[in-house]
């Protein structure tokens, strides 16, 4: 790899993108190259170093399943148990649910739990309150039904399970079961363990011509920990790729997980409605992606002004990763690993399918609100073309200076899949799916991996007015 003309090629992407700093890792057949670029801190101007610890956001997730997992060898949980076997007091508004949901069903996200847990706090109980403070939580879907991904609450209940089977805190079990072991030593689940001295700002783009400013947001509630909290480098998050790769050993020699548990991860799988933006399949603690016929573990994660990209390619013997801290997500990150991957000479990142125009579909299938706590998608149809408008959170409009309502293109892929242009030039492409038509209209919309399910009065009135002879729009 001509490491000159690859450093000069991302630093341009970063700058096109308007990133404060990045760090970039490369594991290429047992060896790291570390790249690093740019600031810290647009206040400070402090360059970003291979020291430099940002926020991994839900790339956590492979962190929590990893250790997780250790479990699973010892033989002290097994995958497709209750969760009740472990936390006899596990409930959810759903008695079914409540008796049957499983850890493997936490881990692929398929539990279906809304994330209805309050404010639990930022004390050491805070896992051990949200399990209470779920009794009443409704399913989005019913169990197992499909794949919508949980931000902060299924992982925080595969906490609560490793605290009560370990006795510990959740941050502490990390440290004892995965980052002392493997010799971490930037990387950290508990903000207060974070050497603020390496720390890097995360910074939000409200506009090209006003630049990255610092987040108002400086992290993540406790609540996230288990899916979204852990800080780290991009040397240390490739030696949690090299576990993957080298079937549970760690760089220092230390077998973090058996080459079964590895396995079962890597291979228990279930299909992604929208297999677009991540992958068509999500693992237990991993995304699978498809690149052109290569099978590509990965997992994302972003706080509100830091990303985290990781990609495992066990074919090429190969890791990548991108920690940085603003400017674009899925744009950026393609563009800086496109540049590695074709100076390796190992293919590069499949674009997203171009939209079939000439597919004819029937709008009143798909024309209805979807919603979730906070989030509202209302699709409605104009002179038979699709629009998806987003309802945004007030303060985040305000903050970010966007309306309280962004209309967006709905451009068919299939007649399940679309694609959403950006309607401004710091947004990227997304895809969406709508899917599982019942009474002939769609039940569900899935984008950014997360399920909306059809509002309930909408669901309603469909099926009242699927009993006539013609379907009309619901508005």
């Amino acid at each position: 790899m001509t490491l000159d003309r690859v450093e000069d090629r991302i630093a341009a992407i970063l700058t096109e993108h308007s990133t404060p700093g990045a760090a970039v890792g490369i594991l290429h057949g047992g060896e790291v190259t570390e790249l690093v670029y740019g600031i810290k801190d647009v206040r400070t101007g402090e360059p970003v170093t291979t020291d430099t610890v940002f926020q991994c956001g839900s790339l956590t997730k492979s962190w929590t399943a990893l250790a997780f997992m250790q479990l699973v060898d010892e033989g002290m949980v097994h995958l497709d148990e209750p969760v009740r076997t472990y936390l006899p007091g596990f409930r959810v508004a759903d008695p079914e649910a409540s008796a049957r949901i499983t850890s493997r069903q936490l881990l692929n996200h398929t539990n279906g739990i809304e994330e209805a847990y309050g404010d639990p706090g930022e004390g050491d109980d805070v896992y051990e309150r949200m399990i209470a403070q779920v009794a009443d939580a409704p399913q989005v879907s019913p169990l197992g039904h499909t794949h919508g991904y949980s931000a902060a609450l299924g992982y925080a209940i595969l906490a609560r399970i490793m605290e009560r089977i370990d006795g510990k805190p959740w941050d502490v079990i990390m440290k004892d079961r995965l980052f002392r072991p493997m010799g971490l030593t930037g990387t950290n689940s508990w903000r207060g363990d974070v050497d603020v001295a390496r720390a890097a700002t995360g910074h939000l783009i409200r506009s090209v011509e006003e630049g990255p400013i610092p987040t108002p947001v400086e992290y993540l509630p406790r609540s996230y920990g288990p899916g979204g909290n852990v800080t780290s480098t991009a040397r240390e998050v490739l030696t949690l790729a090299q576990v993957f790769l080298d079937g549970g050993v760690a760089p220092n020699g230390a077998r973090v997980l058996s080459a079964t548990a590895i396995h079962e991860m890597t291979t228990s799988r279930v299909p992604v409605p929208d297999p677009y933006m991540f992958g068509p399949q999500w693992a237990l603690g991993l995304v699978v992606c498809d690149w052109s016929g290569k099978t590509v573990y990965a997992h994302d994660g972003s706080t509100i002004g830091q990303n985290a990209r990781m990609r495992i390619l066990p074919g090429d013997d190969l890791a990548l990763v991108l920690l940085t801290n603003g400017g674009q997500r899925e744009t950026l990150y393609k563009e800086v690993f496109d540049v590695i991957l074709a100076e390796l000479g190992t293919g590069t990142i499949p674009p997203l399918p171009n939209p079939n125009l000439s597919l004819a579909l029937d709008p009143s299938r798909y024309v209805g609100v979807y919603e979730r706590p906070g989030t509202t998608f209302e699709v409605t149809a104009n002179c038979g073309k699709l629009l998806l408008t987003l309802s945004l959170d007030p303060m985040h409009a305000d903050f970010m200076g966007l309306p309280d309502r962004v209309t967006y293109d709905l451009l068919p892929i299939s007649e399940t899949h679309f694609l959403m242009p950006p309607v401004g030039p710091l947004e990227d492409v997304q895809s969406v799916a709508i899917y599982d038509f019942q009474h002939g209209v769609a039940q569900y919309l899935h984008t950014n991996s997360r399920v909306h399910p059809r509002s309930s009065a909408e669901a309603v009135r469909s099926g009242h007015e699927h009993q006539g002879a013609s379907l009309r729009s619901p508005r």
